[in-house]
This record gives C-alpha cells, sequence and structure tokens, in this order.
C-alpha cells in the first residue's frame, strides 16, 4: 500500500513550469465512498474527491488533501448528451469552464468540448479545448485550441511495462497547464465512463 505524507501542495499556484506527473486511484481512501486520489510523483495525496452517496453522481467536489473544495462540478440534467458545468473556488456564480460532446463525431471514441469562461468578450478560439480519447482503454488527451497536447490520461504501467489496475491511472501534465483544471476534467471523464 502506497505511503500518504501529510504535506500539503502549495496554494500560491495550480501550475508548474514542468512536465508533471500523477497516478490517480479511481477510490476514495473514505470506505463506502466513490471517488478518486491523486498523488504526485512523491506519492503524496495532492488532490481527492470522496461521494459519500452513490446515486449522486450529478453534483461532485475537488479537494485539497486537507478537504478544502478547489472546484466543483455539477452536471446539467436536462441535456442528454451531458453537459458539465464546473466552479472554482473564487468564483461560485459563474462556470469556471463548460464540457459538453461534440456534436458531429459519432464513433466509439469520446471527444467532448470545453469552453473556458462564460462572457463573450474573450476570443472563442482561445477559449476552446478539446478532450479526445477511448472509452474501452481510458486513454485520453487533453488539447488547447490551438491543437496543443496539455495533458496525457493513460492507464499507469508498472516499471516492467504491465498494465496496473483499470483503476489505476497516469496524468501527465505539460507545463503552465492550471492542474486543478486538468484533475476536473478527469473526474468528469470518471463520471463519464462511471468509473466513480
Amino acid at each position: 500500500m502506497a505511503k500518504i505524507h501529510p504535506c500539503v501542495p502549495s496554494s500560491s499556484s495550480s501550475c508548474s513550469t514542468q512536465r508533471e506527473t500523477y497516478t490517480i486511484w479511481m477510490k476514495s481512501l473514505v470506505l463506502n465512498s466513490n471517488g478518486y486520489t491523486v498523488y504526485n510523483s512523491n506519492g503524496e495525496v495532492v488532490f481527492r474527491i470522496d461521494n459519500y452517496d452513490s446515486k449522486c453522481r450529478s453534483e461532485v467536489y475537488l479537494m485539497d488533501l486537507r478537504g478544502n473544495i478547489v472546484c466543483t462540478i455539477l452536471r446539467k440534467k436536462l441535456l442528454r448528451s451531458g453537459l458539465w458545468d464546473c466552479y472554482n473556488d473564487k468564483d461560485s456564480c459563474k462556470p469556471w469552464f463548460k464540457v459538453g460532446k461534440s456534436l458531429g463525431f459519432f464513433t466509439h471514441d469520446l471527444v467532448y468540448d470545453v469552453l473556458i469562461g462564460t462572457n463573450g468578450a474573450q476570443s472563442i478560439s482561445s477559449m476552446n479545448h478539446r478532450i479526445e480519447g477511448s472509452i474501452h482503454n481510458f486513454e485520453f488527451k487533453i488539447v488547447d485550441g490551438e491543437g496543443q497536447i496539455m495533458a496525457v490520461i493513460q492507464r499507469k504501467l508498472s516499471f516492467s511495462g504491465v498494465a496496473l489496475g483499470e483503476d489505476v491511472l497516469c496524468v501527465i501534465i505539460e507545463p503552465h497547464v492550471d492542474h486543478i483544471f486538468v484533475m476536473a476534467l478527469v473526474a468528469i471523464l470518471g463520471l463519464i465512463c462511471h468509473k466513480m
């Protein structure tokens, strides 16, 4: 079992100037709870989701190690294709970003559009991101509006190259990308694919 260190990640910034690798265990550390636990490369817990009501997957909270909510994820119940709103801890009135099923793609792979911000003052092309990947392998990439890869989500491999359980993931985040943003998108993918 992995050792959990009582360290708290820096709250000054959720970005890094270097590529970061995280391990996500699609299980909650709380008994009889759904969620996920995020470990950094030192084996320290940095983010978590604990959902005590298995039937309530339409509202989840991404927390830091101490249980402080860093963002809230809400599912719009009226839309069949699925639309998710994510609110950060600084502004609970307007969504930080929205995630919705991309129209026009009829394959077995998932393609979701991510719209950052809700006001029309900013350029749409600078705000559009996309999540693309395979449901069956749970391998995804998050790309920005210019097609640059921001993060890659895939099953974690051991040092000898053996895939660990289906509920253990590796997330590689490129420099200058908001880690909370990526972890919220991974949580939405987990909810879409019924992994948590």
